[in-house]
């Protein structure tokens, strides 16, 4: 489905044993959605019913989901098709996107598109300068609030030209469907892995421990190096990095980070380098994952100690200064 919003963190799977693979254990590797995928799994379907179950699924999220594909539901309906019947994956989605985006004050929207596009962070053309005018033009057409899911199942935009984009909560999404996948075929121990975000059940079958996950330094000189290490048991992980996707002001030679403020239309510094979050699915983890790479850190930290079952860690710097902060309960 192409990049997210904000570029996913490596986010490795430690195996802390030096043991024999175990027999029970079954291992798929591959590259989907623009990036690769990592599943390990218990549980007795073959690797080759698993995998033609998971090339399958990609193949309808991509259909339903990919803003890089023309003929997918969202590029159509990005382009003028008031026709098109979403169906229950774009549902699901649409639905966490109006959650996350209600909760974060608009922090959180789908319909930054727009201005992702204008930037140079996604398919369309970019704008080489974006003037003032133009950035007016673009919050215009930003706003979560001025797209409807109908109860047909369409989608009725205020403005026919906004541009929605849920590269920020997909992909997380796409991890919890092949988790469910792995569950309904009798898997009780998985781990799916997608470009950094990770859902995982049960135990490693390896280990015979919860699943040990590691987040790399996002510090552009430190990337063999790790954060932090946690282990996760029932939980999914998300990451999202302003650090290794920016564009360059072509005038002024300042440097754009990968975050773009929906609310301002800016896109800006900031010294938040990373926002990694834990929670019970990777679609909830993913999405605020980039809102609080916008958010205000203070701010967003305290939204997140008020919601259940979420918590959140920033990786920050000023200067030479980098330092950690997480929420109380991480």
């Amino acid at each position: 489905m192409g990049s997210k919003l904000c570029s996913s963190l490596l986010i490795i799977v430690l195996q802390v044993s030096c043991q024999q693979p175990h027999p029970q254990v079954k291992y798929l590797k591959g590259f989907a959605l623009g990036t690769s995928y990592n599943i390990q799994y218990d549980g007795n379907a073959s690797e080759e019913e698993i995998q033609n179950g998971i090339d399958t699924l990609f193949y309808e999220l991509n259909r339903s989901l990919s803003t890089y594909l023309p003929q997918s539901d969202i590029s159509k309906i990005n382009h003028g098709d008031t026709t098109v019947v979403v169906d229950h994956h774009f549902k699901a989605v649409f639905e966490k996107a109006t959650e996350v985006w209600k909760a974060t004050g608009g922090y959180f929207d789908p319909t930054v598109g727009a201005l992702v596009n204008a930037y140079g962070f996604g398919p369309e053309n970019a704008i080489s300068v974006i003037e003032a005018s133009q950035k007016d033009s673009l919050l215009r057409l930003t706003g979560w609030e001025k797209v409807t899911l109908t109860e047909q199942n369409t989608i009725l935009k205020e403005y026919p030209e906004i541009y929605i984009d849920f590269n920020a909560l997909a992909k997380g999404y796409v991890v919890d469907v092949i988790g469910n996948f792995l569950h309904k075929n009798n898997s009780t121990n998985y781990m799916v892995e997608i470009g950094g975000e990770i859902v995982a059940k049960g135990i490693s079958p390896k280990t015979q421990q919860p699943w040990k996950i590691a987040i790399d330094d996002p510090r552009e000189e430190s990337q063999s190096r790790f954060i932090k290490t946690l282990s996760l048991e029932n939980q999914a992980l998300a990451s999202s990095g302003n650090y290794r996707k920016y564009r360059m002001d072509p005038n002024t030679g300042e440097r754009y980070v990968h975050s773009i403020n929906p609310i301002t239309g800016s896109a800006y510094k900031s010294n938040i380098l990373s926002t990694s979050v834990k929670a019970p699915n990777c679609m909830t983890a993913d999405a605020w994952a980039t809102a609080l790479m916008v958010m205000p850190i203070e701010e967003g930290r305290a939204l997140v100690e008020e919601i259940p079952h979420i918590e959140a860690l920033w990786a920050t710097a000023e200067g030479n200064d980098f330092s950690i902060l997480t929420s109380k309960n991480w």
